[in-house]
């Protein structure tokens, strides 16, 4: 079976993706790698949308250069962290009308309704060309994401975990 196909890649990614409350962005400065902390949440197509502040240097790198990686952790089988699967969306950032993602966004954080409607605030979308999983030590997976997609659209709407 390819690489990109394997059932338990999938299925474990699909579980990191829908489950995700937090993940880490990646983006670049110049040369600079930056990363910090994000809260994603999956729109009817199952891809990442955020919601940034203008103020926050990560949105000022993604003005400059979409270009762009999400990172999702999930929590270790033992003390050891390697043990823990991972997955690593990378692609580019794309600012989005808020009408378009709003509601989804809020229905998987609720609490940044404090903040969402403040003018510094902007919902980006990443569009997606390179997906790896990591399912713990020595087992790397190049996935495709549009069949990652699939997989998290199967077992219903995106929002609804």
């Amino acid at each position: 079976m390819a690489v990109n196909q394997e059932p338990s890649a999938l299925a474990a990614s699909a579980a990191l993706l829908r489950g995700a409350h937090s993940a880490v962005l990646a983006t670049t400065q110049g040369s600079q790698p930056y990363a910090s902390l994000v809260t994603p949440a999956l729109d009817e197509a199952a891809q990442p949308i955020l919601l940034l502040s203008s103020l926050a240097a990560h949105t000022k790198h993604l003005m400059f250069n979409p270009r762009c990686a999400l990172f999702i952790q999930g929590t270790p089988l033992t003390s050891n962290p390697q043990t823990a699967s991972r997955l690593c969306l990378m692609g580019e950032a794309m600012a989005v009308e808020a009408e378009l993602v709003r509601a989804i966004y809020l229905r998987a954080h609720p609490y940044a309704a404090a903040y969402a409607g403040f003018a510094d605030f902007s919902f980006w979308k990443l569009k997606i060309s390179e997906t790896k999983f990591i399912g713990g030590f020595a087992q790397a997976h190049d996935l495709n994401f549009s069949a990652l997609q699939q997989e998290v659209l199967k077992s219903g709407s995106p929002g609804d975990g």
